[in-house]
Parts: structure tokens; sequence; C-alpha cells
């Protein structure tokens, strides 16, 4: 079987249409959002890797779909700049011809007691984890087309209330609250909009300054006994993207691995 037919054998079609599917991943370029992008890609869509600073990162997740007959290109944008994201969703229509699934993967993790903050730190988490979702929302709700799904990601810690993650447990809470409501004004579209919490996951940015001890620790609070990987986060994407996730509607999904 040539490439090209390996690729048209794995394209993703919209059920309704037959045309092909295309996903948006912000925060594509490593951790959760670089596996949401192969397993994506691997479910047949055509997938734009958003990236805001890792270029050579998310230039290599979309080469390695192409190298397996997928069809991927990256694009730059700071998802809190309306421009840029706006620029990043027409790049998708003009390169694959409309958006069907958006995942905004894309955060900013800031830790510290509140008597502690940095208040700059704070406007910085807040601008990406809050303005970053409310800018890239109103693009998907603008450009998404019937069938679609919009998913967003909060976190288990909003549940959790662990110390120190309240500036980042705060924005992801205002992302909670966006969920439903937006589920409710596309109303009659045909387009689902859920929010993804993950717990302690074992990526880069959830490992970093965190000791053995700690991380055994946070691993040992779910009763499946171990932390997350990106890819079991990524299941939960394609599911909620997928027709067969498309009675779920304005939900959070805690996947933690029974965290409570």
């Amino acid at each position: 079987m040539s490439t090209q037919e390996v690729a048209e054998s794995r394209t993703a079609l919209d059920h309704r249409t037959g045309r092909p599917r295309v996903a948006v991943v912000t925060g594509g370029s490593r951790g959760i959002g670089r596996e949401v992008v192969s397993r994506l890609a691997a479910d047949g869509y055509a997938v734009v890797v958003g990236y805001a600073g890792n270029r050579d990162l998310a230039e290599t997740a979309a080469k390695e779909v192409t190298a397996t007959g997928g069809r991927a290109l990256a694009v730059r944008a700071d998802v809190a700049d309306e421009q840029q994201v706006a620029d990043l969703f027409a790049t998708a229509e003009s390169e694959f011809g409309a958006v069907d699934v958006v995942v905004h993967a894309a955060g900013r993790l800031y830790v510290a007691p509140v008597a502690e903050l940095d208040l700059a730190e704070l406007d910085a988490v807040h601008r990406t984890n809050i303005r970053g979702s409310f800018v890239v929302a109103q693009q998907a709700v603008r450009r998404i087309r019937a069938g679609g799904a919009i998913i967003t990601f909060s976190t288990s810690v909003v549940g959790l209330a662990f110390p120190g993650y309240g500036a980042y447990s705060a924005g992801k809470g205002a992302v909670e609250a966006l969920t439903p409501i937006l589920a409710r004004e596309l109303r009659g579209r045909d387009v689902t909009v859920n929010s993804v919490a993950p717990g302690p996951t074992a990526t880069d940015l959830f490992l970093e300054g965190k000791d053995e001890e700690t991380v055994a620790r946070l691993a040992a609070q779910a009763p499946l006994e171990r932390l997350g990987t990106p890819a079991d986060i990524a299941q939960v994407v394609a599911f909620l993207a997928s027709p067969a996730g498309h009675w779920v509607n304005g939900q959070v999904v805690r996947a933690n691995g029974g965290i409570i």
C-alpha cells in the first residue's frame, strides 16, 4: 500500500458529509498537547500544531505525523493574542479547508503560597490560562463547523485544593465556569464543549522541581497507584472529539485515576 493509500485509509471523515476532519491543538509542541496531536493524527485528523515558543518541537511533532502519511503543520500563536489566534485558525482553514475540533491544551503553571505570590507571575498565568481560553474559544465558536467539538483543559487541583496552587487553580476554575456556558451558547450548532481536568500526570512540566518522594506520594494518591500519562489524557480527548463522545456536552471530565 502506498503512502497516499495509507493516508486515505486513515483519514477521519465527518459522518454526515464525508468531508475530512481537521483539528487545531494549542500547546501541541510538548506534554499532553503533543500526545493529543499524535493521537488525533492516528485517528485520521489533519492537525494544526499550535505553539508559542517551542518551534523545533512543534515542527518535529508535525513532521512525525506527515512521515506516517498524515497531514499536519506547525503554526506559532500566542493564545492570548487575538490576532495571532485568528491567523492560526485562518491557516487551518486555508490549508485543510475547515475546523472541526479545537483542543486548547496550552497553559502556564505557577506554584506559590498566596502570601508569597509574585503578582507579575499571577498576571502571566491568568493571561495565558484565562484570557487565552477565551480568545481561543472565541475563534473556535466563530469558525467550527457543525458536528464539531471544543475541548478545553482544567485541572483536578480545582477540586483537590493542593496548597500552593491558588493562582493556577483559580485560573482553571474560570475555564470550568466557561465550559457549560459556552456549551449553552452553542445551542443549535451541533457542537459540543467539554473540559478535561487531569490529575498528576507525568509530563516535564509536572515533574520539574519535584523530588522522588513528592512524585511517589502524588502517584500513590490515585486508587490506580500511579501517575497519569499523556497518553491516558489524549485518549479522553480523542473520545470527546469523536462521534462516540458527541452526547457528552458541557462537562468537566476529571481524568485522574480516581483521586477524590
